[in-house]
């Protein structure tokens, strides 16, 4: 049985009740992203061309954004069409240099990318990237050009230990730099124990752990604190998009495995709830 971290509470909380009651600014659209990961050559590239044809058709009410492979970037930006946008997946710190097989942001910015996840649990947990690195990234990032999907959370073991809030806490400090105010980036919040697991947290436990990092974001840059979306990434698919979605303070979606098909990924996007 896993412990429970204390529920938190506008009340108890230190950030200006106001701030954290405030709506959702008219022009903050939720962010539904798709993570292809390590999958994806150039026969899956119809599969971004039959997202982009639905958005064209439906509209949706949020921005989407596909990350292949660095590989695939230019050619899915053309397979886009300017219907999607395209990130990558990762981005070296520095500019340039004697860095062997890494890939810098400016090369993403390049290749055709908007934006840049960096930071993702798979990052820090097989190629021991620490807060301080992920920063660095962010950095660059913004240095590029790029958007940034800033990514934070907790492993089993933290949850257990009745740690989950104090860690994020702590990744956002060390993760997250000052630019995060910049317009239309992201954090994302993904407990480890259930990417990839099929295994969702409790609605109850998102909205948690999204109404906490609103209040560290908030504590930290006040107003501005409120302009930052807040994704959920953890085996989200269409059965329980809608759902997640409509949790307080989940500002769109992280999607792994059910990005790499158009129909989960469209199925998702149209489980997008009106008052999002």
């Amino acid at each position: 049985m896993m412990a429970k971290n204390p529920v938190v509470s506008i009340a108890s909380s230190n950030v200006p009740v106001a701030l954290l009651k405030r709506e959702r600014e008219p022009t903050m659209r939720p962010l539904i992203a798709g993570n292809w990961k390590m999958h994806g050559t150039g026969p899956q590239l119809p599969e971004i061309a039959a997202i982009a044809a639905g958005v064209r058709s439906t509209a949706p009410t949020a921005d989407i954004l596909i990350c292949p492979p660095s590989t695939l970037i230019t050619r899915a930006v053309q397979a886009a069409a300017g219907q999607i946008a395209i990130g990558g997946q990762n981005c070296a710190s520095e500019m340039s240099g004697a860095f062997t097989g890494d890939v810098s942001a400016e090369m993403l910015k390049d290749a055709g990318a908007a934006w840049v996840i960096v930071g993702h649990s798979e990052r820090r947990q097989h190629h021991g990237e620490t807060d301080s690195m992920v920063a660095a990234k962010a950095k660059a990032a913004w240095r590029a050009g790029l958007l940034a999907i800033i990514c934070i959370g907790e492993t089993d073991a933290q949850r257990r230990a009745g740690n989950a809030l104090t860690v994020c806490t702590d990744q956002i400090a060390g993760s997250v730099p000052e630019g995060i105010t910049a317009v239309g980036n992201a954090i994302g919040y993904e407990p480890l124990w259930a990417i990839g697991t099929g295994h969702t947290p409790s609605l109850a436990e998102i909205g948690q752990m999204h109404l906490h990092i609103r209040q560290c974001l908030v504590a930290r840059w006040g107003a501005h604190g409120r302009d930052v979306r807040i994704l959920y990434g953890g085996s989200v698919n269409p059965a329980n998009a809608h759902s997640v979605l409509a949790v307080p303070e989940v500002g769109g979606a992280l999607v792994g495995g059910a990005s790499l098909k158009a129909t989960d990924f469209e199925a998702i996007i149209n489980e997008i709830p009106a008052h999002v």
